[in-house]
This record gives structure tokens, sequence and C-alpha cells, in this order.
């Protein structure tokens, strides 16, 4: 079971960002859940906010938001937590859990079984990075919401892992 927390009533227009939060305590279905919750969020953008959002960033973002979480739940004890938040025109994807340990992303190889959900998140994301907290680690993923003219995704940053001791 998950429960959210919303803010969508302070547009960006406000001066505040637009987010949702989310806490998963376990079981699949919540990854299900964590779908979407990604997806109201994203509609909630076009239909409160309106602003364009491609249907490449709904199919992305609910990829990432389902690959980041499910592997929260399979690695790390207790709860995680999700937050989607709209900073500038992309979607930050932030996932919490309190495994300390750092995922890894693996090089490519066509001939692995499974273990290629964060190699795909890495492909298609803007940017990706891991930051280790005082108690486990976050991490973020940027999803741009709109498409340039042609399709293409603009604004790509390395992947990176950060440590933040605070």
């Amino acid at each position: 079971m998950y429960l959210a927390e919303q803010n969508e009533g302070h547009g960006p227009l406000a001066g505040r960002p637009v987010a949702v939060r989310a806490s998963f305590e376990g079981g699949s279905a919540e990854i299900a859940g964590a779908r979407d919750m990604a997806r109201g969020f994203l509609a909630s953008l076009q239909t409160v906010h309106g602003l364009p959002v491609s249907a490449r960033a709904v199919d992305t973002v609910q990829l990432v938001v389902s690959e980041l979480v499910t592997n929260a739940r399979r690695y790390a004890q207790g709860p995680c937590l999700l937050e989607l938040e709209l900073c500038e025109g992309v979607v930050r994807v932030h996932v919490w859990d309190s495994s300390t340990t750092l995922p890894s992303v693996p090089a490519a190889d066509p001939d692995r079984i499974g273990q290629h959900g964060l190699e795909i998140v890495t492909a298609v994301c803007q940017s990706f990075c891991v930051h280790r907290e005082p108690v486990g680690k976050r991490i973020t993923a940027a999803v741009t919401l709109a498409d340039a003219p042609g399709g293409d995704i603009t604004g790509r940053q390395a992947v990176g892992a950060h440590s933040s001791e605070a």
C-alpha cells in the first residue's frame, strides 16, 4: 500500500514545485501503483497545468519508475520512497531506499539474461545519478517532458554517483 501526497495546487508559476510523493512498504502490487502514480502525475501536468507532455515522456517516466521501485523493493529492506517532481520542463524521479549499497550499471551485454534495468534507465534518461544519504541512498533520474522539433531529446548529461553525507 502507498500513501501519496500532492501539492499540485501550487504550480510552477506560483514559484513552488509541482510534486507527488509516496511511500511503498512492500509487495509487487505496489510497483503497478507506482506506475499509476506516475501516469496520474503526468496527466495532471497536462490537464491542470497545461504543460506539453510527449507520449515518449509518459512511457519513459513509467518505465523509470517501475525499474527503480522494483530495484528498491528487491535489494533493500524496509520502505522505499518515490517522489516525482517537475523542474523546468523535466520530471525528476527520486527513489530512496535504506540500502547503503550503491547500484552499478553493467556494461551492455546482449547475451546477459536479466539485470538490464539500470542499463535501460541510463540510456533513456536525460540524467541519472546516485546520492549516498545519511541513511541509505537516493537515485535521481530526469526525463524531459516535451520532445524537441523532430523528436530529438536534448540536454543529456553524464551518469554519476555522489556522496551526500549531511
